[in-house]
């Protein structure tokens, strides 16, 4: 449930992404920002070619590159120095692991892929293809996967989880190691897709055997019956160990409120009913990909019971939006439906930003199904976002919400915002906490989002006023409808996929590129055959235990880390004002971020010559 989840897909056509490095070498972890690719010195000869021939043998060179130098055992994390000595997924990795959260391994399987596609050349499907066989290596015998796995075997993972996991003080996800696989952060659907494409392109056997087996999980974990119906939980299958409640010092601030609440509200979040980073949606889109092209119609009623169990949780009015996370059943005195709790700094609220996409989601159903029943309650849910507005006060006070217009989280019942802060300088002295005060805000979870009522409207309004006809078209094109086998999406890296993609009929279109664009790619590529782009956030290196000792200061309230002990990235260039830490420059290296997005305009560009 990380922030700097969102798929390889939102990187793809903007400049090259960040990477990871450790605070000792200068190494830094991918976030999604624009960042610039470097220039090799002595540019390679095929720089010096134009169209679509030089872009193509850049494709390839950059694609065998990557699995053969890069890539272990087809595998990749998110970033490396470009020596390989050190390598980042979300967190710092060993050279052994793979990372499935995007832009990881999926990620960069899609990018090949889509490669082979524009330039049809065979090292690139080879590269997509080890790719997908090092992901079915990593699935986990459930069918799902993990956020990482480690080829040097499950001691080797579970010492990584106990060490460099269990101090990153903000990567709650990442300080317990869990034997089930996760939806969180897309890892599962994008590796998911990946599959389907490959089986789809040559009917690989072994990677038919792990899709099959994705397929059973998703069709396993959805919950069955009462209020969570079609849901899907954080994790699956539900683990006894999971954590239920976060530690809290015994040691707190003399300047702490007294009227905060803490910790995780309802338990043991895994097993919620999860809207977080679009989970529900994610798998009705690739079950929807498997009803189109492999005339799988037994998943229209898994997809048809998903979509009533995102409308069913819509809270009635005048609150009428969502939150992360539901209860799939009663706990504590509360029925089930109810919003919940997730990790320590996830409060029992509604949730901004998840409402937004929920109301995006209904539309996205009314266009599948014709059913107006779909957009009955869009209003309340735009009218409850209109009504709890940041206020220009939060804005002008606190400039981490200054660009913002809403708070993330709401309280119920009263409709203030509540907002998140933590004290302490790492996983053993601090803790999280919220109320009501807007300042001081974290820097790693956003208490603020970005909500455009007045676009939901539009939309809304342009929906309602289709005529029966066109209604009846778009019901006819439906993946729903399930007339025959349709082809998928060719282009999986230009842009998002969304559920209007696999209508028939639908193109993702190519974007545009120019010979310049271009040319600078290849240009940046040289003769190393491969991308430099600076690591824009940087990791301590693990150095033992964090310590207890209490600390009262406040210099890591709004920091993406906290003391040396810390392991969470952070951006070198303004890390705590707390000594010894001190400013500096990202260093350069490779990063599976700015590959696929650099991969994907030489696609466009080769796809539209």
């Amino acid at each position: 449930m990380s922030l700097n989840r969102r798929t390889f897909a939102r990187l793809a056509l903007a400049p090259a992404a960040a990477g990871l490095v450790s605070a000792q070498t200068g190494a830094a972890h991918a976030a999604p920002r624009p960042a610039r690719t470097t220039a090799s010195p002595t540019a390679h000869p095929v720089a010096a070619a134009t169209g679509r021939a030089g872009a193509a043998d850049a494709l390839r060179r950059a694609a065998v590159f990557m699995d053969e130098h890069v890539s272990y055992r087809g595998g990749y994390v998110w970033s490396y120095l470009p020596d390989l000595s050190q390598s980042w997924g979300e967190m710092e990795a060993r050279r052994t692991m793979c990372w499935v959260q995007p832009p990881g391994t999926p990620s960069v399987g899609h990018a090949l892929l889509d490669a082979y596609h524009a330039g049809g050349d065979e090292g690139c499907y080879r590269a997509a293809e080890r790719t997908g066989l090092a992901l079915a290596a990593a699935q986990l015998p459930v069918g799902g996967w993990n956020y990482v796995h480690d080829f040097a075997g499950e001691d080797a993972l579970r010492g990584w989880y106990e060490t460099v996991g269990a101090n990153g003080w903000r990567l709650e996800e990442f300080q317990h190691h869990y034997p089930n696989a996760t939806f969180d952060d897309a890892g599962t659907s994008t590796a998911a897709q990946l599959l389907l494409r490959l089986y789809l392109e040559r009917r690989e056997p072994r990677i038919g055997r792990a899709l099959d087996r994705v397929i059973t999980f998703l069709l396993r974990a959805q919950q069955r019956g009462g209020v969570a119906d079609g849901g899907w939980p954080q994790r699956f299958p539900a683990f006894r160990g999971s954590v239920s409640r976060m530690p809290w010092p015994e040691h707190v601030p003399p300047w702490l409120p007294s009227d905060i609440r803490h910790g995780m509200e309802d338990g043991d979040y895994t097993r919620h009913v999860t809207f977080n980073d679009d989970v529900l949606g994610e798998n009705i889109k690739f079950l929807l990909m498997c009803v189109n092209t492999l005339g799988r119609t037994d998943l229209v009623r898994p997809v048809r019971r998903a979509m009533a169990c995102l409308h069913r949780m819509q809270q009635p009015g005048p609150q009428a939006g969502w939150a992360l996370q539901h209860l799939a059943r009663p706990a504590r005195g509360r029925p089930a439906g109810a919003p919940a709790g997730a990790r320590s700094y996830e409060p029992r609220a509604l949730a901004t930003h998840t409402t937004q996409t929920n109301v995006q989601q209904l539309f996205a159903y009314f266009r599948l199904t014709g059913d107006h029943a779909f957009l009955r309650r869009v209003p309340e849910a735009v009218a409850w976002l209109e009504s709890c507005a940041l206020t220009d006060r939060q804005k002008a006070e606190n400039p981490l919400l200054a660009s913002r217009t809403h708070p993330t989280f709401v309280e119920l019942g009263s409709n203030r915002a509540r907002f998140v802060h933590r004290f302490g300088s790492n996983i053993r002295n601090g803790a999280y906490y919220h109320d009501h005060d807007h300042r001081d805000t974290l820097s790693h979870y956003s208490g603020g989002r970005s909500v455009d009522t007045a676009a939901l409207r539009r939309t809304y309004e342009s929906l309602m006023a289709l005529t029966p006809g066109e209604v009846a078209d778009l019901k006819a094109r439906s993946p729903l409808a399930a007339k025959g086998r349709t082809a998928l999406p060719r282009w999986f890296t230009f842009r998002d996929l969304t559920l209007d993609d696999l209508f028939r009929d639908a193109t993702v279109p190519v974007p545009e590129v120019g010979d310049e664009e271009a040319a600078g790619l290849v240009d940046g590529l040289g003769d190393r055959d491969h991308w430099l782009s600076p690591l824009e956030t940087v990791t301590n290196p693990y150095r033992g235990p964090a310590p207890a000792t209490p600390y009262d200061g406040r210099a890591y309230m709004s920091r993406h880390v906290g003391d040396l002990y810390d392991t969470s990235p952070y951006d070198p260039r303004t890390p705590p004002e707390e000594p010894p830490y001190v400013p500096r420059e990202p260093v350069e290296g490779i990063t599976t971020s700015a590959f696929t997005a650099n991969m994907a305009q030489l696609t466009a560009y080769v796809a539209g010559r």
